[in-house]
C-alpha cells in the first residue's frame, strides 16, 4: 500500500508550513570545515571572458511530456500505459491545476517499472484519481516558455540527477550530491528541525539500490561534522560573488531554498548571500547588481507548482530574464531555466540508470544568452549537476568532492553548454519575453495565502 510514505511526505510538508520555523541559536559557535577557505572580494580578477554571469531559476515539478508536449521538433509523446497495460491518451490540464501526485523514490520505481515507464497510475494522489498523471499542460498556459524556446534553446535530453522529490532537487542544483540523502524530511527541510528529524538514504549500485538508515537533512551537522563543498565554496575560493535569491521564511517558497540544509552557509558568513524577497533580483539588477552566480527560486504560487492555482509562473521567469536581456548584463550572461523534478507526472523517455542515485526522470531545461543557438532542441542528453559543471568550467572553479574526498556527480556529467552555447558567435541582441504579467506585478506582488486544498503537499 501507498499510505506511508505519502503520509509521511504530507506531515513534513504540513508541519514546515505549520510552524513557519525560524532559525533557531545555535549552541555551538559556528566553525567552518576544512574546505571552506572565504578569501577577501578581489582576491582573483575575473578573466576576460565572454560568460562572466550566470543565472540559474528553478521552477517546480513537470515532466517533458507535461509541460512541452508537441514541441516541434522535440522528443514528446501524447500517450502512455497503465500497470495493467491499458494504453492512455494524454489529456491537457490548466498549469497549476490544484491537485498533485505523490512523487518520492518508490513513486519513481514504479514510474519506471525497468523501463517500461508504465507505473504513473500507482502514484498517490488525494481522491484516488489515477489517471492525472497521464496530462499535459495546455500550451496556451506557457507562452512566455514557448518563445523562449523559440529563441533559444529547449534541452529535450534533459534529467534530474536524482531520483526523488524537491528537497534533495535544489541540493544537486548547488553540490551535485546530498550525502545519499532520498525521499523528504521527517518534518523540518534543512538545519533547524530538531534531533528527530531525519530524512533517508539510498546507496548501492544502478542495479542494487538500498534504503539505509536516516540522517539528518542537514549536511554538516553535529552528527555528520564534515559536510560537503558546494558551488558557492569553490566561487568563495576564487573571490566571485554568489546570490540565492528566496522567498522569506515564512513564505511557503522558502522551502526551496537549499542552502539551508548547508549549515556552514547558513548559519556562516556566507549567509549574507542569501538575499529575501526573490523579488530582490530583479531591484538590483535594475540597480546594477549581478553576482557571478545567481539562483532564483519563486514564491509557490510563482512556481508552477502543481497545487498552486496559479498560472503567473511563466511571467516571474520572463521577469527574471528580461530584467537581465535589458541591463549592460546581457551580454556576459548565461541563464538556465529548469524544472527541478518531474512531480510524478508522465514522461515517456526511460533516464538511464548508471548511478545509485540516478539518473531521475526527464525535465525540461531552457538556456537562454546571447551566445545560445538560435530557436534549437538540443538533443544532448544532460542532467542537472551539468549546470553546475557548466558553472565550475566557466570560472575555473575545479571540481566538487564529498565529505570523504570523492568525486561527485559533476565530475561524470556533461556542461550544459554543450549543444547550447556558441561562444564563438556575436553577442545576439535580446527581444523582450511577452506576459501576461509585468515586472511591477511581481515587484508590488502581495503574499497570498497558500491554497486550501492539498496545502500538505506544496513544497515537495
Amino acid at each position: 500500500m501507498r499510505a506511508a510514505p505519502v503520509l509521511a511526505a504530507c506531515a513534513a510538508m504540513a508541519a514546515f508550513l505549520a510552524n513557519s520555523p525560524v532559525r533557531a541559536a545555535t549552541s555551538a559557535a559556528f566553525v567552518a570545515p576544512p574546505f571552506l577557505r572565504i578569501l577577501p572580494q578581489g582576491h582573483v580578477a575575473m578573466r576576460q571572458q565572454k560568460i562572466q554571469h550566470v543565472v540559474l531559476i528553478i521552477q517546480e515539478n513537470h515532466s517533458f511530456d507535461n509541460l512541452f508536449q508537441g514541441y516541434p521538433g522535440a522528443n514528446t509523446q501524447s500517450y502512455g500505459y497503465d500497470s495493467k497495460g491499458d494504453m492512455i491518451t494524454l489529456a491537457p490540464e490548466p498549469l497549476g491545476y490544484s491537485l498533485q501526485l505523490a512523487h518520492v523514490y518508490q513513486d519513481f520505481v514504479w514510474n519506471y517499472d525497468g523501463g517500461k515507464m508504465d507505473g504513473f497510475d500507482l502514484n498517490g494522489l488525494p481522491g484516488g484519481q489515477k489517471l492525472l498523471a497521464y496530462t499535459y499542460v495546455d500550451q496556451t498556459d506557457i507562452g512566455p516558455y514557448l518563445q523562449m524556446a523559440g529563441q533559444y534553446v529547449l534541452a529535450d535530453d534533459y534529467f534530474s540527477s536524482h531520483l526523488d522529490a524537491s528537497f534533495v532537487a535544489h541540493q544537486y542544483l548547488l553540490a551535485a550530491q546530498a550525502d545519499h540523502a532520498v525521499d523528504l524530511p521527517t518534518s523540518t527541510w534543512g538545519c533547524t528541525g530538531g534531533p528527530s528529524d531525519m530524512v533517508a538514504t539510498i546507496s548501492g549500485t544502478a542495479e542494487n539500490r538500498k534504503i539505509g538508515p536516516g540522517i539528518p537533512p542537514c549536511f554538516g551537522s553535529p552528527s555528520s561534522p564534515a559536510g560537503y563543498e558546494t558551488l558557492g565554496d569553490l566561487l568563495d575560493e576564487k573571490g566571485l560573488t554568489w546570490r540565492w535569491y528566496s522567498p522569506k521564511k515564512n513564505a511557503t517558497g522558502y522551502l526551496w531554498m537549499g542552502y539551508q540544509a548547508v549549515p556552514h552557509i547558513i548559519d556562516g558568513p556566507d549567509a549574507v548571500n542569501i538575499i529575501h524577497p526573490e523579488t530582490q533580483v530583479l531591484t538590483d539588477i535594475a540597480n546594477g547588481q549581478l553576482a557571478n552566480m545567481t539562483w532564483v527560486t519563486p514564491a509557490a504560487y510563482n512556481s508552477d507548482h502543481p497545487g498552486s492555482n496559479s498560472k503567473t509562473g511563466p511571467s516571474w521567469v520572463a521577469s527574471v530574464i528580461n530584467a537581465v536581456g535589458m541591463s549592460p548584463f546581457w551580454n556576459s550572461t548565461a541563464i538556465f531555466v529548469t524544472w527541478d523534478e518531474w512531480g510524478g507526472e508522465f514522461d515517456h523517455v526511460p533516464p538511464p540508470q548508471v548511478y545509485y542515485d540516478g539518473l531521475g526522470m526527464r525535465v525540461p531545461l531552457l538556456c537562454i544568452s546571447p551566445y545560445a543557438l538560435d530557436g534549437v532542441v538540443n538533443h544532448t542528453q544532460l542532467e542537472s549537476s551539468s549546470i553546475v559543471r557548466f558553472v565550475e568550467d566557466n570560472f575555473a572553479l575545479g571540481r566538487l568532492e564529498d565529505a570523504k574526498g570523492k568525486p561527485v556527480r559533476d565530475s561524470r556529467a556533461k556542461p550544459a553548454s554543450k549543444g547550447c552555447l556558441d561562444l564563438h558567435q556575436a553577442p545576439r541582441a535580446f527581444t523582450p519575453i511577452t506576459s501576461e504579467y509585468s515586472r511591477g506585478y511581481f515587484v508590488h506582488q502581495r503574499p497570498l495565502p497558500p491554497p486550501q486544498r492539498d496545502l500538505d503537499d506544496l513544497g515537495d
